[in-house]
């Protein structure tokens, strides 16, 4: 199984001596560099949305650990640099690199806090209409203590004309430890959107032939952050920071 995220193998990348379809390994990064590569990541800026409010550039929320990249969501103890309480790490590909369909997995861990909101997921790389219109693909999302992540979509379809559950667009999963590393994955083809956890599917979202209903055949971009507080995931424990969340490696695969 994949719990572990070792090794670059995966039994569905197709060899020179296997010309079966399949998904192929295109793309990947394992952070095992001294830096993170910045021709395709760059650290998260603050901004309004809940999810943003307490990103930072800040070293403090940053750490490179061994072949993994981590990201600190903390009590934030100098005012004098940054008036806010708190300050969280994250990165995204967002103007430098384009993921377009395929099938996307993360190998990632998290420690746990109130108010503690880790997230992997993606936003499209070239922005029409805006959100949600364009669309939106949450990879995973926890919340505070629970043992179970969620995995979702957005789109005007779902969001605006509140078609929630034709077909069903989110799902909130066990977890049994996401202190563990688990790979977080989902694959966007022409005809359809599925999830995964450890390799076994959560959740299928089909196109249908509905105008703006499936705005997911496109580029995107892949944001990985730890984030704190807001509406959905409530107040902020302080005494239960610093949090963080490990991510060993990302993948990108192509149908061939």
């Amino acid at each position: 199984m994949l719990l572990a995220c070792g090794g670059s193998d995966d039994e569905n990348v197709i060899s020179d001596n296997n010309k079966e379809p399949g998904w192929e390994l295109v793309w990947q990064d394992e952070f095992d560099g001294e830096t993170v590569d910045e021709s395709v990541w760059s650290r998260i800026t603050e901004g309004t949305p809940d999810w943003k409010k307490y990103q930072s550039t800040d070293d403090r929320c940053y750490e490179k650990r061994g072949s993994s990249i981590v990201f600190y969501g903390i009590v934030n103890d100098d005012k004098d640099a940054d008036p806010r309480d708190y300050l969280c790490g994250g990165l995204y590909t967002a103007g430098k690199k384009a993921f377009g369909p395929g099938r996307i997995e993360v190998c990632a861990r998290m420690t746990q806090a109130q108010g503690a909101w880790p997230a992997i997921w993606m936003m499209p790389f070239q922005s029409d209409k805006g959100w949600p219109y364009d669309g939106e693909i949450d990879i995973m999302e926890h919340l505070n203590m629970d043992k179970s992540v969620h995995q979702t979509l957005h789109s005007g379809y779902i969001d605006v004309d509140n078609n929630r559950d034709n077909p069903l667009y989110s799902r909130q999963s066990p977890v049994a430890d996401v202190t563990e590393f688990h790979v977080y994955g989902v694959d966007i083809t022409e005809d359809k959107v599925v999830f995964h956890i450890d390799g076994v599917d959560k959740l299928t979202y089909p196109r249908m032939a509905v105008d703006g209903q499936y705005p997911f055949y496109q580029e995107w971009d892949l944001r990985i952050d730890m984030q704190l507080g807001g509406s959905w995931v409530g107040k902020i424990n302080a005494r239960q920071l610093p949090v963080e969340m490990e991510v060993a490696w990302v993948k990108y695969y192509q149908w061939r």
